[in-house]
């Protein structure tokens, strides 16, 4: 355990600078209410400057997955750099250059911060790949322990974010955001971070004599003081591994079909409201107990931020070395086949059961039982253990079905779902809430988002179904 200790603190020590300000488009909620009245800006811009953010990440996640596969972490890192410090800086200067105050909505300002979160969203992949495949290659014995925590990292970052955004960029007489200057800030510091990843993150060497597999019925033997402190990557040969194929392989298999529906469905769904939340909670009336925490819009936005952070940070901290220890990851190793390094007590599959049973019942709660702003927090809570539970255990299951060789790559194509889910719930939450506001105004009350939860809530449960197919197929092999 204390090896463990050790290995974990390595992890934080190398990805944390990058990972906590990686987040930047995670926290759009905070900079919507000041776009909306400084550039006049209509919920569907809004929602399609949060969408290019969210989106962004998706488009050229495989290419990224094999720039990692094939030439480490440290190229990406320096790209989110570039990227970052680019996205942030362009937004800044829009924003700064526009006169305030306009009556009409600024389209031509809104089309280009389209571009600049899109630029945003691709330099979080590049961001997000780097950290947490630099872990999970280099502690393969405990595979979702490392993703976890480095995620939860990432995850905590939008809580970061707004702490900073609260504490140094908001007026505290009126409680709105200097959104010019906190992009500047972004710009500055996420460049910084990433310009130190680029240089301290790597992958180990390949050796022969780290890991200590076991068959699915056995035990591993227990690590001594001569066990090596950073475990390098397995020591199966990764050549002769039956899962290592390509890419087109990948594609004809059908339950990789079957997995990118369901995050389509599960992660569109959390996407579509962690980049819309601030307007939901301003559409409904505070209660006597709301009131008194979020009397100002921008902090409504702001309080949802932070739980969702919470609640998306806990997941991954608490389900990755939860999976790990109940559901270790398969490897292959040549003459024996299949292999943990603990007992295999329950597939992983269990994990998505339970993310796709949890956002329905959140949908079905905005469905049936919000009123009030204050009842909103259940909605980030439980977005925000959906979302982080899914990810993290997301690399564990695309490993021990599809290898770990091309794992980047393999773990790139299948987050193209969420770009097709969070583009398709994004719009139908926007034209819903055209459809139900007068021009210039801002929807108010359940009917701008009850028709959307409707359809999020009927489409989580046939995500529902899929894990019960995927889980009857890949019994014993997840």
């Amino acid at each position: 355990m204390f090896r463990l200790v050790l290995q974990c603190t390595a992890i934080v020590c190398t990805s944390e600078p990058s990972s906590l300000l990686a987040g930047g488009i995670f926290v759009f909620p905070l900079l919507a209410p000041g776009l909306m009245e400084h550039l006049k800006l209509t919920q569907p811009q809004l929602s399609s400057i949060a969408l290019a953010g969210m989106a962004g990440q998706y488009p050229f996640s495989s290419i990224v997955g094999k720039l990692i596969d094939h030439y480490g972490p440290r190229v990406c890192s320096f790209l989110a750099a570039v990227i970052f410090s680019a996205a942030f800086a362009l937004s800044a200067m829009e924003i700064s250059l526009s006169p305030e105050h306009s009556e009409r909505p600024n389209t031509a300002v809104a089309e280009r911060l389209i571009i600049y979160f899109a630029m945003a969203g691709l330099g979080t992949v590049l961001s997000y790949f780097s950290f947490v495949f630099s872990a999970t290659k280099t502690f393969t014995n405990y595979f979702t322990i490392a993703s976890g925590i480095t995620m939860s990292l990432f995850g905590l970052s939008p809580l970061f974010l707004s702490y900073i955004a609260g504490k140094f960029f908001t007026d505290t007489s009126t409680g709105s955001l200097d959104v010019a200057h906190f992009l500047q800030f972004l710009a500055f510091s996420t460049g910084i971070a990433h310009l130190v990843g680029a240089y301290a993150l790597s992958l180990p060497q390949k050796n022969t004599n780290t890991s200590q597999p076991v068959s699915n019925s056995g035990t591993a033997d227990t690590p001594n003081e001569r066990s090596r402190l950073l475990d390098g990557e397995d020591s199966s040969d990764c050549s002769t591994d039956p899962r290592d194929g390509s890419a087109l392989q990948l594609l004809q298999d059908l339950h990789f079909w079957l997995l990118a529906l369901y995050m389509v469905m599960i992660l569109g769904v959390c996407e579509m409201i962690m980049s819309n939340v601030g307007t939901i909670v301003l559409s409904l009336p505070s209660s006597t107990v709301a009131r008194a925490l979020v009397s100002k819009g921008q902090q409504a936005a702001s309080l949802q931020v932070k739980i969702l952070s919470i609640s998306n940070t806990t997941s991954r901290i608490l389900v990755g070395p939860l999976a790990d220890f109940i559901s270790p990851v398969f490897s292959y190793q040549h003459p024996e086949g299949y292999m943990t390094i603990r007992k295999h007590r329950i597939s992983r599959m269990v994990f998505l059961f339970g993310a796709a049973s949890l956002l329905a019942a959140t949908c079905a709660w905005m469905v049936f039982g919000v009123q009030t702003q204050h009842d909103v927090w259940l909605l980030s809570v439980g977005t925000g253990i959906t979302y982080g539970a899914v990810f993290t255990v997301l690399p564990g299951v695309t490993c021990s079905i599809w290898g770990i060789r091309n794992l980047a790559r393999n773990f790139g194509i299948i987050t193209y779902s969420p770009f097709i889910g969070t583009t398709l719930y994004s719009y139908v939450y926007a034209l819903i809430v055209t459809r139900h506001s007068a021009e210039g105004v801002a929807c108010q009350g359940r009917i701008c988002w009850e028709s959307t939860f409707y359809f999020c809530l009927g489409t989580s449960l046939a995500a529902l179904a899929i894990t019960s197919i995927l889980w009857r197929n890949w019994t014993g092999r997840t």
